[in-house]
């Protein structure tokens, strides 16, 4: 059968059923190495943002369902290709493995390549095109190698200690920084890796991204979002560390291992997280009262039944 005939009878074929016997091979495939990010996602509070991801990609899906219309001329060449790709990376890595963070990552990474080629193959290139943000989301998913992370704890530790540095600053305290110990009057404070917030600064970031995908129109101000919710995450941990830096030196030393210390952390991403949603606002704001705003949004819904 020639590839015509061959792609004009997986056409003729239900697209989500297609997509459904795709979709349980890969969990036969990566079910080991799926089961595996999802217990470290539990244990490792490094990885617990990857628990959040399948269900906001899906859900983020579902809301473009309706404009998710399959294409009439599939070219299935390239996705099946990356299936074929993604297959191979598998059988070599169990043949051939390196570390077990590295196996891990390029596993995973595998799998989110064949899920996203499996929905180009069932849907065509157009709803892919539509739906490219939530299935790139996906890429979340792969656990990043334990080198990096530690690489990316650093530079955490480091921005921290500069923000809790400037905050003291600001307020008129002594303070002198020396790596990742700030020393007041009274205190040395030390940022230490579990001081970094990486958990929370992961999730301010993905839901940030979720936000911007789903509020914003402009691509520019999407991009100013995401990227402004970086500094704020360090600014977070910096407040943390000054507000236990000032509460133990100033009321009561044990406020530097209480409660506050150990689980206040939500505290601090719901401010960050309210920062982020006001910027969000005035970014929204600026595009509905950009002139001609609301003809585009028209213009963009005719284009889109047109299709």
């Amino acid at each position: 059968m020639s590839s015509a005939g061959a792609q004009e009878s997986i056409l003729k074929l239900s697209p989500p059923l297609v997509f459904s016997v795709l979709l349980a091979i890969s969990l036969a495939i990566w079910f080991g190495p799926l089961r595996a990010t999802f217990s470290l996602a539990l244990r490792d509070d490094a990885y617990t943002h990857i628990l959040l991801i399948l269900p906001l990609s899906v859900a983020m899906i579902f809301l473009e369902w309706k404009s998710l219309t399959p294409s009439s001329g599939l070219k299935a060449g390239i996705a099946v290709l990356l299936l074929i790709v993604a297959a191979l990376t598998n059988a070599v890595l169990r043949w051939r493995a390196p570390s077990s963070d590295v196996q891990l990552a390029m596993n995973m990474l595998a799998l989110v390549g064949w899920w996203m080629a499996a929905f180009a193959i069932c849907f065509g290139s157009r709803a892919f095109r539509r739906a490219i943000f939530p299935l790139c989301f996906l890429l979340w998913m792969v656990p990043l190698p334990r080198y990096a992370l530690n690489w990316i704890v650093t530079l955490l530790q480091q921005g921290s200690a500069a923000a809790a540095h400037l905050l003291f600053l600001a307020v008129g305290v002594p303070v002198a920084q020396r790596g990742l110990l700030v020393h007041i009057p009274g205190l040395t404070l030390e940022v230490a890796p579990e001081c970094s917030s990486i958990r929370s600064s992961l999730m301010l970031l993905v839901t940030t991204m979720v936000l911007a995908h789903l509020l914003l129109r402009s691509s520019w101000r999407k991009a100013l979002l995401i990227v402004v919710a970086i500094p704020v995450s360090v600014a977070k941990n910096g407040l943390r560390i000054f507000a236990l830096g000032m509460l133990g030196s100033r009321v009561d030393p044990g406020f530097l291992t209480g409660r506050l210390h150990r689980e206040g952390g939500i505290i601090y991403f719901l401010i960050a997280l309210v920062a982020m949603g006001l910027l969000l606002w005035i970014l929204h704001r600026g595009e509905a009262e950009k002139p001609g705003a609301g003809v585009g949004a028209a213009l963009e819904k005719i284009n889109q039944a047109k299709a």
